[in-house]
C-alpha cells in the first residue's frame, strides 16, 4: 500500500490535475505522481542546469565586452597623457596665470560635453569602433550583396523577418 499525502494547491492545478485525470485509464494520483517524479528526476536538474550555464555563459560574455571596454579606454588615456605630456612645451612663469583660466574654461567645456553625452546614451568607444567597423560593402559588390541576401531570405524559415519577429507577428495574432 502507498503512504497517502495530503496537500493543498492553487485552483488552477487542482483544474488542471482534474482536466488530465479525465482521461480513460489516468487517476489524479497518477497525474500527480508523475508530476513529482519529474520535478525529483535528473531531466529536471538538468534543465535547471543548463539555465544556470546558458545564463553564466551570457554573463561571461558580457563581462568580457565590459572587460575590453574599459582596456580600451584606459589605452586610450594612457596615449593621450603620454602624447600631451611629451609635446606641451613648458610655459614661461608669465603666462602660466592665463594658462590656467584658459584650462579652467576648456576643463569646464569638457565637462559639459561629458554630461551632455552620458545624459544623451552616446558612447564615444562605441561610435569610433562603429567608424571603423567594416560594412559588407567593402568585400562586396552590390551585385554580390544581393545574391546573398536572396539566398539568405529563402533559407530563412521567418519570411525575412529579422530574429523572431515572424513568431512575436503569429503570437500576436493568436
Amino acid at each position: 500500500m502507498k503512504p497517502r499525502l495530503n496537500v493543498h494547491v492553487a485552483d488552477e492545478l487542482f483544474d488542471k490535475v482534474e482536466i488530465a485525470a479525465k482521461r480513460p485509464g489516468v487517476t489524479k494520483a497518477a497525474v500527480v505522481e508523475a508530476a513529482l517524479m519529474g520535478f525529483f528526476s535528473k531531466e529536471f536538474d538538468d534543465q535547471r542546469d543548463g539555465a544556470l550555464i546558458r545564463r553564466l555563459d551570457r554573463m561571461t560574455r558580457q563581462y568580457e565586452r565590459l572587460e575590453r571596454n574599459l582596456s580600451i579606454a584606459t589605452e586610450t588615456l594612457a596615449l593621450f597623457v603620454r602624447f600631451f605630456l611629451t609635446v606641451t612645451p613648458p610655459l614661461p612663469n608669465v603666462d602660466q596665470d592665463a594658462a590656467r583660466a584658459l584650462g579652467k574654461e576648456r576643463f569646464d567645456y569638457f565637462i559639459g560635453q561629458l554630461a551632455r553625452r552620458l545624459a544623451g546614451g552616446k558612447n564615444m568607444i562605441r561610435d569610433v569602433l562603429e567608424e571603423i567597423s567594416a560594412e559588407e560593402s567593402d568585400f562586396f559588390t552590390p551585385e554580390e550583396l544581393d545574391a546573398l541576401r536572396a539566398v539568405r531570405d529563402a533559407a530563412s524559415p521567418n519570411d525575412g523577418k529579422p530574429n523572431g519577429a515572424a513568431a512575436r507577428s503569429e503570437a500576436d495574432n493568436a
